[in-house]
């Protein structure tokens, strides 16, 4: 009895973990996350639960941050903060668990995405490519490996990881 007591207390602990890895995405968020990347290029991935593209786009670019460490990507779900524990199993489940993400945590998500881009409505995956400048090319919908190769060759110093 003991014995499963602690294993439910561990699975308990880690998914409140996993949760605590996914930050609030609220107004200012944005500001936020363009602030610790002054001067670095970086990706920014809209995306959600329910969304069937997401995926596959997930997957393509959690084997490139394996092989190319230096890339930086940021994950924010559009779903709910209700979602983070099943958000950050997914994320890590595309080999995306260890980078920044984060969750709509805001009564009217519209706000959310006005503040984001005045255009856009929702429609997910949309992914937000910045340069050093923070001048950004934004693409809705999937994305394939040589968009974002080539993104790299031009923004990122690629340095493969050594296995």
């Amino acid at each position: 009895m003991r014995l499963l007591l602690l294993v439910v207390m561990l699975a308990v602990s880690s998914v409140a973990t996993a949760a605590h890895d996914v930050r609030p995405f609220v107004p200012g968020s944005l500001a936020q996350i363009l602030a610790a990347r002054e001067d670095k290029p970086f990706i920014l991935v809209f995306w959600s639960l329910e969304c069937q593209y997401c995926p596959t786009e997930l997957k393509m670019l959690g084997a490139l941050k394996q092989r190319y460490p230096k890339l930086d990507v940021v994950l924010v779900a559009t779903d709910t903060i209700n979602d983070a524990p099943q958000l950050a199993a997914r994320a890590k489940s595309y080999g995306m668990g260890k980078v920044e993400q984060w969750v709509f945590a805001e009564d009217m998500p519209e706000r959310l995405r006005f503040e984001i881009d005045r255009r856009w409505y929702g429609e997910v995956p949309r992914t937000q490519f910045y340069d050093r400048a923070h001048q950004r090319e934004v693409k809705t919908g999937l994305i394939n490996q040589k968009y974002v190769e080539d993104w790299m060759a031009r923004n990122v110093t690629p340095h493969p990881a050594r296995h």
